[in-house]
């Protein structure tokens, strides 16, 4: 086992059973088509990698989330993104640990980052075919989920958050409207829409106006950030 294999199990805290998975998954296409003997490209495990990450992701939504399943599929598509999965590649220093072509390597290939989403993509493949879904989940909820967490719990503004972003642009307007109300009196739930320039752009759900305004921010940001426009 490659020294730099054994130095990446620790950085993402799980030991491989079978650690050829994880040096496939760190395995680029360009490196495989060298001819290298026996060494095959990370491309399968991404294509498990992205449903994996898919379905625990969806799980987690579901759980914690109140709206529907059209606000559900968006924060799935920005918590899965290209861009969230640079993050978490950066934070393990992932490209270090990749095995690319030699001219991909000198073209800059280990910052590129479809290499990066991608590699992050058969990582968590190889795990769960490693170690099986529940050690998967351990491992997307660590690396992907948790960092949207640690932005709630540390109090994060999001429609201050989403008001910065828009004004990047001139001429931008936001308006919250609501879309509904639903129980008791002592026990309501409040719908919002947020609209940007007129069009919807998030929805969300809360025990009173403002934080419904907050959770339709949150969705618009989300989806801003992940470059779903």
């Amino acid at each position: 086992m490659r020294q730099e294999t054994m130095r990446f199990m620790e950085k993402i805290g799980y030991r491989f059973r079978n650690p050829a998975l994880l040096e496939n998954a760190l395995t680029h296409s360009s490196y495989a088509n060298e001819g290298h003997h026996g060494m095959e490209s990370n491309e399968r495990l991404e294509f498990l990698g992205d449903s994996v990450l898919g379905f625990v992701t969806a799980g987690y939504l579901f759980e914690k989330e109140t709206g529907p399943e059209g606000m559900l599929t968006k924060l799935r598509a920005a918590l899965v993104c290209e861009n969230s999965l640079v993050e978490v590649a950066r934070s393990l220093d992932l490209g270090n640990y990749l095995k690319l072509g030699k001219g991909e390597d000198h073209g800059g290939g280990r910052a590129r980052p479809s290499i990066q989403a991608d590699a992050v993509e058969a990582m968590l493949a190889a795990v769960y075919l490693d170690g099986g879904i529940g050690q998967a989940r351990k491992l997307i909820h660590r690396l992907v989920l948790n960092r949207e967490e640690e932005r709630t719990a540390a109090g994060r503004d999001y429609k201050t958050a989403l008001q910065e972003l828009v004004q990047r642009e001139s001429g931008q307007v936001l308006s919250y409207h609501l879309t509904g109300e639903s129980g008791p009196d002592h026990d309501k739930v409040f719908a919002m829409e947020v609209l940007l320039n007129g069009q919807p752009i998030g929805a969300g759900q809360g025990r009173s106006k403002k934080e419904a305004e907050q959770a339709a921010a949150k969705a618009a940001v989300l989806k801003l950030e992940g470059g779903h426009t």
